[in-house]
């Protein structure tokens, strides 16, 4: 599915598109784990392979969204995806949506999987979640590669250029009510993270400075919602960290360009780790 073009008879730009991903291949292990109250869906792939990857998708979605990425990442790595609190299959509680409870629920999966330590690649919520996980259960991270995230709610675009997100919004809906134990209670679930949005994260320059995880901070240079300068920050204020511009993408990166993504994502987990404070990828 593409875009009608967005002026006239030009063509849409690639960050001004959406092509949802195929089908997630066949996992060699899934379940729904017992953690915090809640049930959690996993899936693992390439299972036993090495440096294994934990994928953490953004909010409202679910783990499905990183159809283009698994097949490819799981050739050389175990790849662990999971459906965050009442995301997708998994269950949620009447609590009030935190970073942080999101954070401890990975946290508890990975221990019930008896995976010591993974390399962590979030997406928008799932970089802030990887972001609460870095501060709180270093042991847990190898790396951290964040795309796309925010660690304040003035960190964000008041006035996105919604062309693509729309129709990624529009799968959002669908998904939930393929996938969801409680499929009619989107407007409920969507009213919940909205309400997280608006009022988390609120991490200080102090938190941020406490990482000692080799971390990326991940954009994409047509990104909606992340402030430019906003992610200049949040690298800058982890020490040892590197920003990494994503050419000609938005912040559906992972739909837009999956090669890009792949190579950026298996350079960092698989080269020396991150340097050069604010540094830029060629």
């Amino acid at each position: 599915m593409h875009l009608a073009s967005v002026q006239g008879t030009h063509a849409a730009e690639k960050w001004q598109v959406f092509t949802p991903p195929p089908p997630m291949p066949v996992a060699d292990e899934s379940g729904l784990a017992d953690v915090n109250g809640i049930r959690m869906y996993y899936a693992i792939y390439g299972k036993g392979r090495g440096n294994p990857i934990l994928l953490v998708h953004g909010g409202m979605g679910t783990g499905d969204v990183w159809g283009f990425e698994v097949p490819r990442l799981s050739e050389h790595h175990e790849v662990i995806v999971a459906d965050s609190r009442g995301h997708g299959r998994s269950t949620r509680t009447d609590a009030p949506y935190t970073y942080h409870m999101m954070a401890e629920d990975y946290v508890a999966l990975l221990d019930k999987l008896k995976e010591p330590k993974v390399s962590l690649v979030g997406w928008s919520d799932g970089a802030i979640i990887g972001l609460d996980i870095a501060m709180n259960h270093p042991d847990h991270l190898a790396k951290l590669f964040a795309h796309a995230a925010n660690v304040t709610p003035d960190g964000l675009n008041d006035d996105p250029d919604m062309t693509a997100l729309t129709a990624a919004g529009a799968r959002d809906e669908t998904e939930y009510k393929r996938l969801s134990p409680t499929p009619d209670d989107f407007s409920n679930f969507k009213a919940a993270i909205q309400k997280l949005w608006a009022t988390e994260p609120n991490y200080t320059a102090a938190d941020l400075g406490k990482i000692t995880v080799p971390t990326e901070i991940v954009v994409g240079d047509h990104d909606e919602f992340i402030l430019p300068e906003h992610s200049r920050y949040i690298a800058s204020a982890i020490p040892g960290a590197k920003l990494v511009i994503l050419k000609d993408v938005s912040h559906l990166a992972i739909y837009q360009d999956p090669d890009q993504y792949i190579k950026a994502v298996e350079d960092f987990v698989d080269g020396d780790g991150a340097s050069a404070t604010s540094a830029s990828r060629p």
